[in-house]
C-alpha cells in the first residue's frame, strides 16, 4: 500500500503542475477562445441535476490481498461550485483465494459521492480533476476449510481521495482514466478506466 500511495501522490502532483504547465498566460483573446472551446466540448455541467452517467473498470489492489478486477458507475450530478463537479458513484469487486486446501473470500459493495476539481487547462482535450470523497462498503468475507465455514459482513464507511484526466472522443463522450485510494476497514487502491457520457449540451 505503501508504493500505491507513493504513485498516487506522483499522480497528484502531475495534475497539478499540468495546471501551471498548461495555462499559457500569452494573449487574453487567445485564453477566451480556449476556454470557449473547452466548455462546448464538455458540455453544460452548470446548476445540480441529472447531467450524465459513466461506467469504469481497472484493478483494484486490496490491502492484504493481491490485485482484482473492479467495476463501477455513476451518474453526473452537475456543479455544486464553478469548478467542482458532483458525482455519484457505486463500484463492486470480488476476490478469492486458495491455500493448503482453505478458500477464503472477499466482496466489496460500495455507493458513495465524489467532488472532483476541475483544473483550468488551455488545451480542449485533455481536462485533468482532482477529487475527494466519501462511500459506504458493504464488505462480505466468507472462509472454508474441511467442511467448515464462516461468514462476516460488515458495513463501514470510506475516505476516496485521488484524481485522473478525460479526453472527448465525441461531441457528448468522454474516455477517462483515474487513480484512487480509499481509506476504510480494508483500504484499497485502483487504478481504472471507463467513459463518461452527457444526456445534455
Amino acid at each position: 500500500m505503501k508504493k500505491a500511495l507513493l504513485v498516487l501522490a506522483m499522480f497528484l502532483f502531475c495534475i497539478a503542475s499540468s495546471q501551471s504547465a498548461m495555462a499559457t498566460p500569452a494573449k487574453a483573446t487567445k485564453t477566451t477562445k480556449a476556454t470557449k472551446s473547452v466548455k462546448a466540448n464538455r458540455g453544460d455541467h452548470s446548476g445540480l441535476g441529472f447531467k450524465g452517467i459513466g461506467f469504469d473498470a481497472g484493478l483494484v489492489d486490496p490491502e492484504g490481498a493481491s490485485s482484482t478486477i473492479g467495476f463501477g458507475a455513476f451518474a453526473d450530478l452537475g456543479n455544486i461550485a464553478p469548478d467542482v463537479r458532483l458525482s455519484s458513484h457505486l463500484g463492486y469487486w470480488n476476490k478469492s483465494e486458495n491455500d493448503f486446501g482453505a478458500e477464503a473470500s472477499v466482496r466489496d459493495i460500495s455507493i458513495g459521492a465524489r467532488a472532483r476539481y476541475m483544473f483550468h487547462v488551455s488545451s480542449p482535450k485533455v481536462q485533468p480533476y482532482a477529487g475527494a470523497g466519501l462511500g459506504l462498503h458493504f464488505f462480505h468475507t466468507k472462509a472454508e476449510f474441511g467442511g467448515f465455514s464462516a461468514e462476516d459482513s460488515a458495513t463501514k464507511l470510506g475516505l476516496d481521495l485521488g484524481g485522473g484526466v478525460a479526453t472527448p472522443v465525441s461531441p457528448k463522450t468522454d474516455l477517462f482514466g483515474e487513480l484512487w485510494y480509499t481509506v476504510a476497514d480494508l483500504n484499497q487502491f485502483a487504478m481504472k478506466a471507463g467513459f463518461s457520457f452527457r444526456l445534455n449540451r
